[in-house]
């Protein structure tokens, strides 16, 4: 499907530290399309950051406002939309998003996720323990529904540039 032939937003899915964000707003400028982060935008409306969402009200809350704002965002047309780690493992939430987008799910190997989440304390299901340990847990638990995405990309630690490059050869495949 040529990716000009398409009226959906691209959601990009994947685990923390695989690159959403910066691939997102890197893919958005290429198509000259509208880039949101779909954790920005949950801020915003909750007037908190995601860290704090999580300590103050634990991560139901979070992912119920999360859905919401997914929602809303599927709405509003062709756009990149980057979404938190977690939001494709709600059933309704992956439901809307394989409706409503073209859904692209960017891999790669966990030594690259860890070196990647260990520059930065923003995330909070990382403050329990070892990144490592943590984060196969979660590709072991993910990566299954991860695999309903319409497209895979795996970055690994190629530069972003490439990975960008994958996804638009994928979508016009």
């Amino acid at each position: 499907m040529a990716v000009s032939e398409s009226s959906k937003p691209l959601a990009l899915i994947g685990l923390m530290g695989v690159g959403k964000t910066t691939v997102g707003r890197r893919l958005a400028k290429r198509l000259d399309l509208p880039f949101v982060d779909a954790d920005e935008e949950i801020e915003l409306a909750a007037g908190l950051s995601v860290a704090e969402i999580f300590e103050r009200f634990g991560e139901d809350y979070f992912r119920d406002g999360e859905r919401r704002v997914i929602a809303r965002l599927m709405g509003d047309g062709k756009q990149v939309i980057a979404t938190g780690g977690g939001a494709f493992m709600n059933a309704e939430t992956r439901k809307l998003m394989l409706s409503n987008a073209i859904v692209i799910w960017l891999d790669a190997d966990l030594e690259t996720l860890v070196q990647r989440v260990s520059r930065r304390n923003t995330r909070p299901l990382l403050n329990s323990g070892d990144p490592k340990e943590i984060l196969h847990d979660l590709a072991q638990k993910r990566n299954p529904v991860y695999a309903q995405a319409h497209i895979r990309v795996t970055g690994n630690d190629s530069p972003h540039e490439v990975t960008v490059d994958k996804i638009i050869g994928s979508l016009e495949n």
